[in-house]
């Protein structure tokens, strides 16, 4: 764009190469240049000048250019006409494409001239170092990456796809989203690109990767020209239905939505406007002003079908207001207004370079020349509303972000149409971008969001675990462990759960364990009850048999006095047992140990002192003998009281250091509490236990040696097998006791007193009971001294 010219361009450049689209831009500008020209308040008394050139989306095109605008080799200026700095460039509108627009700016910056694009989306070009001339009226892909990533994030897509083209745009576009969605914690599964010239062969693949993918969401950071050339590769062979995602290069192309299988299509697009008098100017062209350009000969011809120079003439009946194409559409202004507003950019920049304003008048100084350096600062500062929307610019010389979400839908005629459903707004807090302002028509047709992850999500029990070699979003559910639970989905760790509780059978919450003890409601506990109290009843029957016929000989010979009081210990130690059953408590825990300790001594001691007794009695048969004074009754007691008072010693030291108390065994079991009493001092239960197990080993002994004395003592072999199964008992209850868990613990050691006193009271009594109850003719003591 040049100051002071006032004609209209002869030709454009690049003949042949410029579409419908292209063609609107260059209209939309001349259109808003004659506006310009027209006003009274803006430039008053000045005429902008301007040159169009065609850079066919080439790079070495829009180079060839970018010197030309530099030598002044075009007549850019009427010669003719009385203009001051007549050539001289003040800025530039342009490119269309970012990879020109980056090859131009690096020419033309070098003197300062100004590139306003109007499409050239590149983050790159915010870049100020390399590209200090360059601004746009249309965002950077940086904020549309960004916009993108908050879309996939918003719908919850954690698993997608992503095509772009092998451009500039492209390339840069996609690098900023893949950044965004990884901060957004979102994998992608794979990540393509290519041109339109690229060989069939590599748009094949490209289009195979998107038929084998699983992602459901394919996000296309495309050209409008590429896409095409994807699309029409992947109608060959339909994909399975995918949710397509676009950048405004092509989301609002009407050319790309006769494709079925992207019906539902939704991304982010340029603010749709709209702007006076462009569509009449539009349409006010005339078959002689279209020939008169070679470009517009092109669309002429294009358009209609026929020829303005060669045999098939065009007959002057060609209607251009019925024409429907990308030029004449005007329903859908996107871009058309960014080059709209980048004039008027340029305009109001020279506007506050040369016009004052005094009194209610506008005045403007024609001949001062513009310094490059200090027009890009008068045009970055700008900060206007044309048409009713703002044009300004940023620290990196680009505007305010603000897109449309738009959405492919179908009408009830079936024919797919572009629909505003939101809006993304930079400009607001941030979490408030984002806003969805009416229902969304997705890939199959309806309202229900489609779903697209890599791992369905690992609900509350499980955890995730990373699949090896896959992104982040590909895991498996793997339950949670004994002990632990997750309460939320997708967690990556299991916490354990504190000691006293555990897991449901879901794994996501903690219940108290079930405590666990020898209650009197099991049936173990009930019969080891019945026994112990079975047995106290027969040492008591016992005791009434024994007393009844205290003075038959069978009582008297086999020592009544320690009878009695064995048979009294032996209802203790079956009673004892029964403080095994129930809940621990300080006192159950204390009593048990201690009483079965002395109760057993007790039992012991008697059984012991019956022993000597038959030994001592031998003794005495023999000529000159007086042993038995040695050991008579007074002896017999003092023994008993002797031995078992070394247990009570024992036992309430025990007691008063380190007594047994009751506790909460979480180790045995994991899911579930033992109550059970703890020992205390393991020292203290051991010499009790061994003190007991001493007195059997040295009783035991005796009975050996007494058990061949003559037939009339035959006690000892009573007592020698009674011991021998008390040894027995109490050897096994050893390891069983150590391995027993829990509960068990308990009723093998009640099984081991009920065992051992049992064995005693059946062994040394029940034979002399039978005598005395079914066979009283024995009871005499001519048949004790002749028994065979």
């Amino acid at each position: 764009m040049t100051n002071d010219y006032s004609t209209k361009p002869e030709s454009l450049r690049c003949e042949g190469s410029l579409i419908a689209r292209e063609l609107r831009f260059s209209r939309a500008m001349i259109f808003a240049i004659e506006e310009i020209n027209n006003s009274t308040e803006l430039l008053p008394g000045i005429r902008l000048g301007y040159q169009l050139y065609d850079s066919c989306a080439s790079v070495l095109m829009a180079s060839h250019i970018s010197f030309q605008i530099l030598n002044g080799q075009d007549p850019v200026f009427d010669r003719n006409s009385n203009c001051s700095h007549s050539g001289e460039v003040v800025a530039v509108v342009g490119d269309s494409g970012s990879t020109p627009s980056i090859s131009i700016s690096r020419i033309i910056g070098s003197f300062n001239i100004p590139l306003v694009s109007y499409f050239a989306t590149c983050a790159c070009l915010s870049d100020k170092q390399q590209f200090p001339a360059f601004l746009r009226t249309i965002p950077s892909d940086q904020f549309q990456a960004d916009a993108l990533a908050k879309l996939v994030k918003h719908f919850g897509w954690t698993w997608i796809g992503a095509v772009h083209s092998d451009s500039d745009y492209g390339n840069y576009g996609m690098t900023s989203f893949l950044a965004a969605v990884q901060r957004e914690g979102i994998c992608v599964e794979y990540s393509v690109s290519f041109y339109r010239t690229d060989p069939r062969s590599k748009i094949q693949r490209v289009a195979d990767v998107i038929r084998r993918s699983t992602a459901r969401i394919i996000v296309a950071f495309m050209e409008s020209g590429d896409l095409t050339v994807l699309l029409e590769e992947l109608a060959q062979e339909p994909p399975p239905p995918r949710q397509w995602i676009g950048s405004e290069g092509w989301i609002t192309d009407p050319q790309l939505m006769a494709y079925s299988f992207c019906a539902g299509a939704i991304g982010f697009a340029i603010q749709q406007s709209v702007i006076p008098g462009l569509r009449e100017f539009l349409l006010d062209l005339s078959p002689s002003e279209a020939a008169a350009s070679s470009v517009l000969t092109e669309f002429w011809e294009d358009a209609f079908n026929c020829s303005l120079t060669n045999k098939r003439v065009c007959d002057g009946t060609e209607d251009i207001k019925i024409l429907k194409n990308p030029y004449t559409d005007t329903s859908q202004l996107r871009i058309t207004n960014m080059v709209y507003k980048a004039v008027y950019a340029i305009a109001h920049a020279i506007h506050n370079a040369v016009c004052q304003k005094t009194n209610a008048t506008t005045k403007c100084e024609k001949d001062i020349r513009l310094k490059p350096k200090q027009f890009i600062s008068m045009l970055k500062k700008i900060n206007i509303l044309q048409n009713g929307y703002p044009v300004s610019f940023d620290a990196n010389r680009d505007p305010v972000a603000f897109y449309e979400l738009v959405n492919w839908q179908k009408s009830e005629s079936g024919v797919i149409e572009l629909a505003t459903v939101g809006y993304y707004d930079a400009s607001l807090p941030k979490g408030q971008e984002f806003h969805i302002s009416r229902n969304i028509t997705w890939m199959d047709g309806g309202t229900h969001l489609p779903a697209s992850v890599c791992t369905e999500s690992c609900p509350p029990g499980t955890r995730k675990v990373l699949q090896k070699g896959k992104p982040i979003c590909c895991y498996d559910c793997i339950p949670c462990p004994d002990g632990e639970i997750s309460n939320t989905t997708d967690s990556p760790d299991c916490s354990p759960c504190p000691s006293e509780l555990w897991p449901n059978a879901q794994r996501d919450a903690c219940f108290p364990k079930p405590v666990e003890f020898l209650s009197y409601d099991e049936v173990l506990a009930i019969i080891l009850a019945a026994f112990s109290v079975s047995g106290a009843c027969l040492a008591i029957i016992t005791a009434a048999i024994f007393f009844h016929h205290r003075t038959t000989p069978i009582v008297r010979a086999n020592n009544s006095e320690l009878s009695f009081l064995l048979l009294f210990s032996l209802t203790l130690c079956f009673l004892c047992s029964l403080t095994f059953i129930g809940a621990p408590s300080d006192w159950s825990c204390m009593l048990r140990h201690t009483a079965f300790g002395i109760t057993f001594v007790l039992c012991i001691s008697c059984v012991l002192g019956k022993t000597v007794v038959v030994l001592m009695a031998f003794k005495a048969t023999l000529p000159g003998s007086n042993v038995m004074k040695w050991f008579g009754p007074p002896q017999q007691r003092m023994a008993v009281v002797f031995l078992t008072f070394i247990q009570v010693l024992m036992c309430t030291i025990w007691l008063l250091l380190s007594p047994p108390y009751p506790m909460k065994n979480l180790s045995t079991y994991k899911e579930k509490i033992i109550l059970e009493c703890a020992l205390g001092s393991a020292v203290g239960f051991w010499a009790v236990l061994g003190y007991i197990g001493l007195l059997a080993v040295f009783c035991f002994v005796l009975a050996v040696l007494a058990r061949k004395l003559p037939d009339n003592f035959n006690e000892a072999k009573l007592i020698t097998f009674s011991m021998l199964i008390f040894c027995a008992v109490w050897l096994t209850f050893i390891p069983a006791y150590v391995s027993s868990p829990g509960k068990f613990t308990v009723a093998v050691e009640i099984f081991a007193i009920l065992a051992s006193s049992f064995g005693l009271i059946l062994c040394i009594f029940a034979p002399k009971c039978f005598i005395i109850l079914f066979q009283p003719q024995k009871n005499s003591k001519k048949s004790l001294m002749n028994i065979n």
